[in-house]
């Protein structure tokens, strides 16, 4: 399919011929829904089905589009479903293992066309089930294929990652809360609380309190319990800026015993996520040795087995796409305008794609800006000679990313500066 919205879009609706059932289900936890229609959208079911999300269910489904496809003298059949949340995971998959033709819609576009039929805004499962299939023979759906077993095992392993890290930053927030109120002059002493010394001092020496007395060679022994290298001119120095500080803090003492219990908690489950983060990342680096594309990726400078790993996992094998805009939409970096006779509305991000594969492009764009030379020269040039803003530039780089990611992986090349570059002069 070309890249072109307008092309793909007729070719989707060229596909639907005049032999097609056209299946809509709406997808829920237990129960879900389907309603058939022709190609022009007449319903061709008495009834709404409605089957049970489990074998039984799906085979009843079966046997009621065969009867279908026989009473209406149809042979093709085309079936479309929201992805909502992960309750049609299970069906889509066994469609596809059983050669059906799977599309999937937004659940944004079924919102939006509703109303079609009836002019109201009324909903049931069996009318949206309908819309579905409606929104489906027009062409508004796009295509389900299930990835190659590499590309989701690293998507299970980047979606678990995901969770881990939420915790992990959920964690933190709640240890600084902690320092905060009981030492809050600690942040002066360790600017970063994760690092070895201050974990040690965490663990030995929670509260000002438990440093009244101390000196620091004292401390520097505490220490010794946590860590290999405790002394030296850093150790002394950190030990007397601590007692300094605790000499003088204001933290709040009361309930301190239960205090330091939650801390020591804390201090223990952040650290073992910090062990599981690891290990993730271990395998990740594991599955990416698997994947031909990879190593093209991470020859561009700045592009981290994490970055390749959650572009990877969001967008699948990079050479389904036919043009870096491709990726763009499918991460919702697409650009929306709103436009009425003389109002001009704000040019802004459409939004509509995957929230995960959107800030990993991002972030990966903000770490190739600040580490590989190619892209600070390009960033340079748009914020000095271009007048763009920093934002602008980033945004404009995103799209360069993902034209340049699409380009290698589609030629089967490793990332070239001297090629960007030619293309950038060129430009310029």
């Amino acid at each position: 399919m070309k890249f072109k919205q307008s092309v793909g879009q007729n070719q989707r609706i060229e596909r639907i011929t005049t032999s097609h059932l056209v299946v809509g289900i709406d997808m829920a936890k237990e129960v879900h829904v389907a309603q058939a229609t022709n190609f022009r959208g007449i319903v061709l079911s008495s009834r709404h089905l409605s089957f049970k999300n489990k074998i039984e269910g799906f085979e009843k489904l079966q046997r009621w589009i065969e009867g279908l496809l026989r009473k209406n003298r149809l042979n093709s059949i085309i079936i479309g479903m929201e992805p909502t949340g992960h309750y049609w995971y299970n069906l889509a998959n066994w469609l596809v293992d059983k050669g059906v033709h799977v599309v999937l819609v937004n659940p944004a576009t079924t919102k939006r066309n509703k109303e079609n039929r009836d002019n109201s805004p009324s909903k049931s499962d069996p009318k949206d089930a309908l819309v579905i299939a409606d929104v489906v023979s027009r062409g508004f759906y796009y295509e389900y294929t299930r990835q190659a077993t590499n590309f989701q095992r690293l998507r299970t392993i980047m979606s678990d990652r995901e969770f881990w890290v939420t915790n992990s930053v959920r964690l933190q927030n709640r240890i600084i809360r902690w320092l905060d109120i009981r030492f809050p002059e600690y942040a002066s002493v360790f600017k970063d609380w994760t690092c070895p010394r201050s974990i040690a001092t965490l663990k030995e020496f929670p509260s000002p309190l438990d440093l009244k007395g101390q000196s620091t060679a004292e401390v520097i022994t505490g220490w010794r319990k946590y860590m290999k290298r405790a002394g030296g001119s850093t150790g002394i120095q950190k030990a007397a800026e601590l007692i300094s500080q605790a000499s003088q803090s204001v933290g709040d003492t009361t309930a301190l015993k239960e205090a330091k219990q939650d801390l020591e908690r804390l201090i223990e489950e952040f650290e073992r996520i910090v062990g599981i983060l690891e290990q993730i990342e271990k395998d990740i680096v594991t599955v990416l040795g698997e994947i031909p594309i990879a190593s093209q990726l991470r020859s561009l400078k700045g592009l981290g087995p994490i970055y390749t790993a959650a572009i990877l996992s969001g967008a699948g094998d990079l050479k389904q796409y036919a043009h870096g805009r491709q990726l763009l939409r499918k991460a919702g970096l697409n650009l929306a305008e709103s436009t009425s006779g003389k109002r001009k509305g704000e040019i802004v991000l459409s939004k509509r794609g995957d929230a995960t594969l959107r800030k990993y492009l991002y972030l990966a764009t903000l770490t190739l800006v600040g580490t590989n030379p190619i892209f600070r020269q390009l960033h340079e040039n748009n914020v000095h000679n271009k007048h763009m803003s920093k934002q602008q530039s980033v945004f404009k780089l995103l799209g360069k990313l993902a034209r340049i990611l699409v380009g290698m992986v589609r030629h089967g090349e490793s990332f070239t500066p001297e090629k960007t570059f030619q293309t950038y002069t060129q430009a310029a």
